[in-house]
C-alpha cells in the first residue's frame, strides 16, 4: 500500500502541474489559481495500513527464515524482490484492483485513469475537462449516472482532441475524421451507453448544467496505440520517434513550450542527401515532395495556423537542431502513403537567456526562432 501511496501522490503532483498550466491558458490572467488537491489527498490517506501487523509479520518471517537457513537469501536479495515482495503480495493485488475516484471540477485537467464525478452546486454554464495520456496511448471516455435536463439547455459533449482559444488540436488537415464526427453529444445520442475514443493522446469534455445537484460520472481509460500520431507532449523535454507506415496521413508532435529541437534521424521515401532547408527556400522543394518533415512555431495549437520554421525533405543521419521561442513548438511529419517514413528527435526547454530577442514590427514578434 505504501508503494500505491507513492505512485498516487506522484500522479497528483504531476496532474496539478499540468492543470495549472492549462488553467493559465483557459482563464484570464487575473483568475490564475493553483488547483486544490485536498480532496484527492484526503481520499488517498484512507488507504494507509497499520504498521504494527507488518512489524509482527516481519519478525515472524525473520525468525522462521533463520531456522530454515534462509538468512543468507534474505541478506543477498533486495527488499523489493525478496522479503518485501512476500509482505506485499496482498498489497499488490489490492493495488491492481484499486480504482481511482475523485470529484470533477468545472475546469479540470485529468492525467490518470479513474472515475470522476461532477455534481453542480450552482449553475455551471461553461465547463471543460482536458484529458491527456502518454504519447503511445489513446483515451476511452464513457458517461454514466447522468442527471441533466437537455431540454433546459444542459449538455455534455466529448471531443476527439483539444480546443484552446478557439483552435483545435489536431487540426482539420491532420485529423483522420471530419470535424462533426469528432464530437459525441450526450443529448443527441440514442445509445444506452454514451462513449467516445480518441484518435490521439488528448481528449476533452464540454458540459453545461443549470440545476444544482445535477451531474454525471466520467470514466477515463487509457489504451495502447501502436502507431502514435498527433501527440501533445506532457513534458518540456524528452525524445520521441514518429513512424508512418504507408499511410496518407500527417502526424504532428506538439510541445507547448519554447524548446530546442534536435533531429537525430530522418528516413523518408525519397532520400537524396542531408540538408536542412531554411524557411525561405522550402516552398520550391519540400512542399511538393509529398513526404517531408516541417518544424512549426506559434502561440496556438492549430498547426495550419502556425509559422513554418524549416522543412526537411531529405533523409538525415546526422544532427540538425533549431531553437523555437514560441508558446507551441511542433514537429510535423507529412506522408504521401507510398513509403514508411520515420523521424526521431530530442527536445528540451529553452533557458530564459536562450530565448531569441524579438524585433518590433516583424514576424519575429509573433514567434522567434534561430
Amino acid at each position: 500500500m505504501r508503494n500505491l501511496m507513492v505512485v498516487q501522490q506522484f500522479k497528483v503532483v504531476r496532474h496539478n502541474q499540468i492543470f495549472f498550466f492549462f488553467f493559465f491558458i483557459y482563464m484570464q490572467p487575473s483568475t490564475r489559481k493553483r488547483p486544490n488537491a485536498e480532496n484527492t489527498l484526503r481520499r488517498l490517506s484512507r488507504v494507509r495500513m497499520s504498521v504494527s501487523p507488518r512489524t509482527q509479520l516481519l519478525i515472524f518471517l525473520i525468525s522462521l527464515s533463520s531456522r530454515m537457513g534462509l538468512s543468507r537469501y534474505i541478506e543477498d536479495n533486495d527488499a523489493s524482490d525478496g522479503l518485501y515482495s512476500l509482505l506485499s503480495l496482498d498489497q499488490k493485488r489490492e493495488s491492481e484492483d484499486f480504482i481511482f475516484r475523485r470529484p470533477l471540477r468545472c475546469l479540470d485537467m485529468l492525467a490518470t485513469e479513474g472515475y470522476f464525478t461532477f455534481t453542480a452546486s450552482q449553475p455551471q454554464l461553461a465547463c471543460a475537462a482536458f484529458i491527456i495520456a502518454e504519447p503511445s496511448e489513446v483515451i476511452s471516455l464513457e458517461l454514466s449516472d447522468v442527471s441533466i435536463d437537455c431540454g433546459a439547455g444542459d449538455f455534455i459533449k466529448m471531443f476527439d482532441g483539444w480546443v484552446l482559444k478557439g483552435e483545435k488540436f489536431p487540426s482539420r488537415q491532420d485529423h483522420p475524421l471530419p470535424l462533426h464526427q469528432r464530437y459525441t453529444d450526450y443529448c443527441s445520442s440514442t445509445a444506452p451507453a454514451v462513449a467516445s475514443r480518441s484518435s490521439q493522446n488528448v481528449a476533452m469534455v464540454f458540459f453545461r448544467i443549470h440545476s444544482p445537484d445535477s451531474g454525471f460520472t466520467l470514466a477515463v481509460k487509457k489504451l495502447h496505440n501502436p502507431f502514435p500520431c498527433n501527440i501533445m507532449s506532457q513534458s518540456p523535454e524528452g525524445s520521441f520517434t514518429m513512424v508512418m507506415p504507408h499511410q496518407l496521413r500527417n502526424c504532428s508532435f506538439s510541445i507547448i513550450y519554447p524548446v530546442e529541437i534536435r533531429l537525430t534521424e530522418l528516413s523518408l521515401g525519397q532520400a537524396k542527401s542531408n540538408e536542412l532547408s531554411p524557411q525561405r527556400q522550402v516552398w520550391s522543394g519540400c512542399s511538393g515532395s509529398g513526404d517531408y518533415v516541417e518544424l512549426l512555431g506559434g502561440n496556438g495549437v492549430d498547426t495550419s495556423k502556425m509559422f513554418p520554421v524549416a522543412d526537411l525533405c531529405f533523409s538525415l543521419s546526422g544532427l540538425a537542431q533549431m531553437k523555437i521561442g514560441c508558446d507551441n513548438s511542433v514537429v510535423r511529419l507529412v506522408s504521401s502513403g507510398n513509403y514508411i517514413n520515420r523521424v526521431s528527435f530530442q527536445y528540451r526547454l529553452l533557458e530564459q537567456h536562450e530565448l531569441p530577442k524579438t524585433r518590433e514590427n516583424s514576424l519575429d514578434n509573433y514567434c522567434s526562432v534561430e
